[in-house]
């Protein structure tokens, strides 16, 4: 696992704070290490016990009431009679609040959700951090593959590890003769089936392309056209299909638990490294891709239970002095339906990441209106082409955007959640297009 960069835990990670982060003992001290392989956490404090910390000193936060009257009143304009369903929040830099619209309500977020998840593993694990599939040979002469869940993993990757499974690469995969193997023992460290999917995802999602099995092992996402019921099995036939065109050997596959520990005498012969931390934030963001993203949970939260991942998420949102009320994690993704959060929580979580040592890189992470990814279709020719950087969410029912948007004075930090308006994306361009008329909220 690389190097943890925790921005509520190490004063050095936080060179833009005008002080040394504050904070409350009771929060930090819940973060312990991770259990070791083959061991469970023995508890986990609910995060309503939790008392709600303060932000590292320097950093802005969030304000309460809204100061810029004209602003709201245009944001109330452009909602109309679909007022109860919606919820939007507008801040600056210097943590106004410009505009707020049911800003506390709980919604779900569809795939607003990412925008948590990323800057979570941004946070975590850094710029340059890269997935890695791993080959390993035990002193038995078998063969183990890891990974984690890089969503990038494809056939070409696949022959390698053949090759070198045969020996051509790993020196041991020959016989006595010299001759190649006929037998291949190869163990696929994997989850098990029960946590390929989070329980909140509908049984209809899992189907589907999108809604593909969160495992380690993932050749091209587990999706082809559809979801990947069995990602082993699929593994197993490439494998066998691969081998066969290097000289007939077969391969005997069985999967072990990702909770047993490697033998200390395994070598490692082979490893693959996923694209780096940028792309990967960039296929979760400005593709809304969920199994990249509900990878980053994970990696990012230092483990595959997804419970404990969700818990360790949610107190890191806390410590970073986020307005918690409401706010649930269920998944990485969003496409879970007990995801809730509010219009207040994601603007603070993107005020907060502007002034973040990562800051470009989660910004650039997202579509871009009217040009790239998600919003490339949006507001094209329209004055905010080019000129709002955020994430898109759609489930059935639920459509938000939120993001930075660029204007004469500086960026504003828009979220805007509904569920069960009739035109979003009208309401939407009406509310960015006020935000843009910076003369509404004069900054004297």
């Amino acid at each position: 696992m690389a190097i943890r960069r925790a921005l509520s835990f190490d004063p050095r990670a936080v060179p833009f704070a005008l002080g040394v982060p504050v904070l409350l003992a009771t929060a930090s001290a819940l973060v312990q290490p991770g259990p070791a392989v083959g061991q469970t956490w023995e508890r986990a404090v609910p995060l309503a016990s939790l008392p709600s910390p303060p932000p590292p000193l320097g950093l802005p936060l969030l304000q309460q009431q809204v100061s810029c009257p004209g602003l709201q009143k245009r944001v109330l304009f452009a909602v109309g009679s679909e007022l109860p369903v919606w919820s939007i929040t507008v801040a600056d830099p210097q943590g106004r609040l410009l505009a707020d619209l049911n800003g506390q309500r709980s919604r779900q977020p569809a795939s607003n959700q990412k925008l948590i998840s990323t800057a979570y593993a941004l946070d975590q694990l850094g710029p340059d951090y890269h997935l890695t599939t791993q080959l390993w040979r035990l002193t038995d002469g078998t063969y183990r593959l890891t990974g984690e869940g890089d969503p990038d993993l494809a056939l070409p990757q696949l022959q390698r590890f053949a090759s070198l499974a045969l020996g051509s690469g790993g020196g041991s995969g020959v016989d006595a003769s010299g001759a190649l193997p006929s037998l291949v023992k190869l163990e696929l460290v994997e989850e098990p089936a029960q946590a390929w999917w989070p329980q909140a995802w509908h049984l209809d999602d899992r189907y589907a392309a999108y809604g593909a099995p969160i495992t380690r092992l993932a050749i091209t996402s587990n999706a082809i056209n559809d979801a990947v019921m069995n990602p082993p099995a699929r593994l197993q036939s490439l494998l066998q299909k691969t081998l066969a065109k290097q000289g007939g050997t077969r391969v005997q596959l069985s999967v072990v638990s990702a909770r047993q520990p490697m033998p200390t005498t395994a070598v490692l012969l082979h490893e693959e490294s996923s694209a780096p931390m940028h792309n990967l934030l960039s296929l979760a963001n400005t593709e809304s891709h969920n199994f990249t993203a509900e990878v980053l949970l994970r990696q990012a939260a230092g483990t595959w239970d997804l419970a404990e991942a969700r818990r360790r998420e949610m107190l890191w949102l806390a410590q970073q002095g986020l307005p918690m009320q409401g706010v649930n994690v269920a998944d990485g993704s969003g496409l879970g339906r007990d995801n809730r959060v509010t219009s207040r929580l994601i603007a603070s979580l993107l005020l907060r990441m502007s002034q973040h040592p990562y800051a470009r890189n989660y910004v650039a992470s997202m579509a871009i209106a009217g040009q790239r990814g998600t919003l490339r279709n949006l507001y094209k020719g329209t004055p905010l082409e080019g000129q709002f950087h955020g994430k898109t969410g759609t489930i059935t029912g639920v459509r938000a955007i939120s993001g930075v948007l660029d204007t004469a004075d500086g960026p504003r930090f828009v979220s805007a959640i509904s569920n069960g308006a009739g035109s979003p994306n009208t309401t939407i361009a009406e509310v960015l297009m006020a935000v843009m008329k910076v003369e509404l909220c004069p900054t004297g």
